[in-house]
């Protein structure tokens, strides 16, 4: 595993003098902006969800903004970019603070931007289904606003009722309908983007496709993000389907092969038998028989004729069906929130010293499974999501791993990627460690040319820190 520890080259924490300096300014806009400065509130618009992490929990404990201001327009964005760069005060930048790896933790202070305000859907082009939206859309809102004219996003995380649409390209990677798009990354989703520079003088600027793409997952470390410009997809009334397995090898095999038949699935997540038996099950949806294991499916309409008969030859027998809840009207726990990482979240309100990793799996899948299987036993328990990855159906997994210190988990992580896995560590603190590997030179330029003087909370990207 990488050095997890905070880069030694932060800057020190703006003297009170600075921020109170800033704050005035911004109280004095005329603008309508109102400083945050109550510690309990600061506190909060400061963390995320990187307790996942008892890796991540202790470097960033303690971490937080001095000041806080929540915008409703670009304007007002633009007023406070300016206004932290002329102070030299850091900023950090923050959505819904649905993450699992401190993206909106700022780690040299400074002020928190709560972008939840700017939340209007801007267009919809009904001809291509290029939607503009603003950052600070709730996903499942705006997915509700797309439904009305036939259409809906392409993927969406399991934080879906509470996620905002720029903290999800800025901080996350695909989700459920990764199964039939792929990751946000690909070319083709992110078509835009209204970008604010963090400078003296701020500029507004309009991305086109290339030129927004360093900033899509790069944590909100290289540019302001205001509005989105994404393609969509057709509306589906997806059924959500629990099927149950007896046998793990049937489970498995049905999952690899389901996204390979013609049938129009959006998503796909295998849950090991411990991990479903933990699991608040919609309402009406029976108990898994004891040692089941459950596949849960989201399935087009037109599927369920053959579906059935498909699962039956493989050992699958359906335990529920029920509609998808569309955005603000259905009731009850969807099934998508069973998913991706809430499937850790749930385990983790029963079991808190448990945490998670991330990885591609090879194909074949099994002898990596039943490697870690025999070394580990019941200390690591499957969870697998099904995804495309370049143009081809993969299987992921985001498995539950007990703690037992971070020489176990990095031992665990070396196993994994010898048996030929692909890991995405969840337990760092920069945007290169938790995803490419590598220092991304273009997320580097498009810093140097939005955040000159690197005041985007400095050290989350390491190829600015060299």
């Amino acid at each position: 595993m990488p050095d997890t520890a905070i880069p030694g080259r932060l800057p020190a924490a703006p003297d009170p003098a600075r921020i109170q300096a800033l704050a005035a300014e911004l109280a004095a806009s005329g603008l309508g902006l109102t400083p945050i400065l109550t510690p309990a509130e600061l506190g909060r618009l400061s963390a995320d969800f990187h307790d996942y992490s008892p890796v991540l929990e202790p470097l960033l404990k303690g971490r937080r903004a001095q000041l806080a201001v929540k915008v409703e327009r670009v304007e007002q964005v633009m007023a406070v970019a300016g206004a932290c760069a002329r102070h030299r005060v850091p900023l950090t930048l923050r959505g819904a603070g649905t993450g699992n790896y401190g993206q909106c933790v700022p780690l040299a202070g400074g002020l928190v931007l709560d972008m939840g305000g700017l939340n209007r859907l801007r267009s919809l082009d009904l001809d291509s289904g290029v939607v503009e939206a603003e950052s600070g859309c709730i996903l499942a809102q705006l997915d509700g606003q797309l439904m009305a004219q036939g259409r809906a996003l392409r993927m969406a995380p399991s934080t879906y009722r509470s996620a905002t649409l720029g903290g999800f390209i800025a901080g996350g990677s695909g989700g459920l309908g990764s199964l039939r798009w792929g990751f946000l990354r690909d070319p083709g989703h992110l078509l835009g983007l209204e970008v604010v520079t963090l400078e003296a003088e701020p500029r507004l600027l309009r991305l086109d496709a290339a030129a927004s793409a360093p900033l899509n997952h790069a944590y909100g470390t290289n540019g302001i993000i205001t509005a989105l410009r994404m393609a969509t997809t057709e509306a589906v009334a997806w059924e959500q389907l629990v099927v149950g397995f007896a046998r793990w090898e049937e489970a498995l095999e049905a999952s690899r092969l389901l996204p390979t038949t013609a049938l129009l699935l959006n998503a796909l997540c295998l849950l090991e038998a411990p991990v479903a038996a933990a699991m608040p099950w919609p309402a009406g949806c029976p108990a898994a028989s004891a040692g089941e294991h459950l596949l849960l499916l989201h399935a087009a309409p037109d599927s369920l004729e053959a579906l059935p008969g498909w699962l039956a030859t493989r050992g699958g027998r359906i335990l529920w069906q029920g509609r998808r809840p569309e955005p603000g009207r259905g009731r009850g726990l969807p099934l998508g929130e069973l998913t991706w990482n809430h499937t850790t979240l749930h385990w983790r309100a029963q079991a808190p010293d448990w945490t998670y990793l991330q990885l591609l799996l090879p194909r074949p899948e099994a002898p990596l499974l039943e490697a870690v299987r025999g070394r580990w036993g019941t200390d690591v328990l499957w969870h697998l999501e099904a995804v495309r990855h370049l143009g081809a159906p993969r299987l992921t997994a985001l498995p539950l791993v007990r703690w037992q210190g971070p020489e176990a988990l990095a031992d665990l992580v070396a196993q994994c990627r010898a048996l030929g896995a692909v890991p995405f560590d969840p337990h760092v603190i920069t945007v290169e460690d938790g995803g490419l590997g590598v220092v991304d030179a273009d997320q580097v330029a498009a810093k140097a040319a939005f955040d000159p003087a690197g005041l985007m909370n400095p050290g989350k990207l390491r190829g600015w820190m060299g």
